[in-house]
């Protein structure tokens, strides 16, 4: 793949320069107010994106929150334990409610009667749709495709812009033969460059591998570059020593399908992949790149957005 940065006309801004005017702290780090101007652009990007959809891909919408033993069932506590956000409620009776809220507003600690709800925040816009597929039988000969969004949180405090603890992502998911994810994955990768060029933005495209924990998770990085089932589309908003993953490419081969018993019409199992964008990368990485001014942005990528 790509070892140096592709070219663009612009050249990326320090992004303390730019916070102010896009993202509002909120007093938490990695959770920011998002001004119009930035929305703008996010909305923008959503529709050039929306406009390569792929024929016969099932439009969902996801909230961002879903199942809990979903998620488990999916291995992410196994392999993501130190990213998973649960939601926790109060629960019991009236008494005990209130004796929670009684501990608050004596200046103690109200969060022992908390308890875990049988939801979890999604930590990526694709782990209901596997179930969901399997829940209506066989895959068809020419396979599945879907397109899916969700609001998703992974608990990453960070200082800095381009990692967020809440963030949006967009992904078109394949479910298939290898063969078919194989060949999705190869011609979105080279789209995802054709759609960084069109917006002027320096990138090359690069193994990686997911964060997973602990010492045992080394050895699945290991394995997962070695064995080339991700990359990363990778954007110096920062900087070119520390570029930014903006979009991902991801082969799960038989992960999901044996998780979820997807079957193939012929019997086997199948196989899925997916390609995901970040949503507020791209939007920051634009911004980093062209400036805070929308109209001083060249006319080829304001074209691009339709704006």
């Amino acid at each position: 793949m790509n070892v140096a940065f592709q070219e663009s006309k612009g050249s990326p801004r320090a992004l303390d320069a730019i916070a102010e005017a896009l993202l509002l702290p909120s007093g938490i780090d990695g959770i920011y107010a998002r001004t119009a101007a930035f929305e703008d652009v996010v909305n923008a990007l959503i529709a050039l994106i929306s406009r390569d959809r792929e024929p016969g891909a099932e439009v969902l919408r996801f909230p961002p929150v879903m199942s809990r033993r979903q998620l488990e069932k999916s291995g992410y506590l196994k392999s993501f334990p130190h990213f998973l956000g649960c939601v926790c409620c109060l629960n019991g009776d009236e008494a005990q409610i209130r004796g929670a809220v009684d501990r608050f507003e004596a200046g103690e600690d109200w969060t022992p009667g908390l308890s875990a709800a049988d939801l979890v925040l999604s930590p990526a816009a694709c782990y209901p749709v596997y179930p969901l597929a399997a829940s209506r039988g066989d895959v068809p000969p020419e396979g599945l495709q879907f397109d899916v969004a969700s609001d998703c949180f992974r608990r990453e405090p960070s200082k800095h812009l381009d990692r967020l603890q809440s963030f949006r992502m967009r992904e078109y998911v394949r479910i298939g033969t290898p063969a078919q994810i194989d060949d999705f994955r190869r011609r979105w990768i080279t789209r995802a460059q054709e759609i960084a060029a069109q917006l002027g933005l320096a990138w090359r495209v690069d193994h990686a591998s997911d964060p997973f924990f602990g010492r045992g998770g080394k050895l699945m990085q290991v394995s997962q570059v070695e064995e080339a089932l991700k990359f990363e589309l990778l954007i110096p908003v920062r900087s070119a020593e520390e570029p930014t993953a903006c979009m991902s490419f991801n082969n799960h081969r038989d992960h999901f399908g044996i998780t979820w018993n997807l079957r193939l019409a012929s019997g086997g199992v199948a196989h899925t992949g997916c390609v995901a964008f970040g949503i507020d990368r791209l939007a920051l990485a634009l911004f980093a790149t062209h400036g805070i001014e929308l109209p001083h942005w060249p006319t080829a990528v304001r074209k691009a957005l339709g704006i």
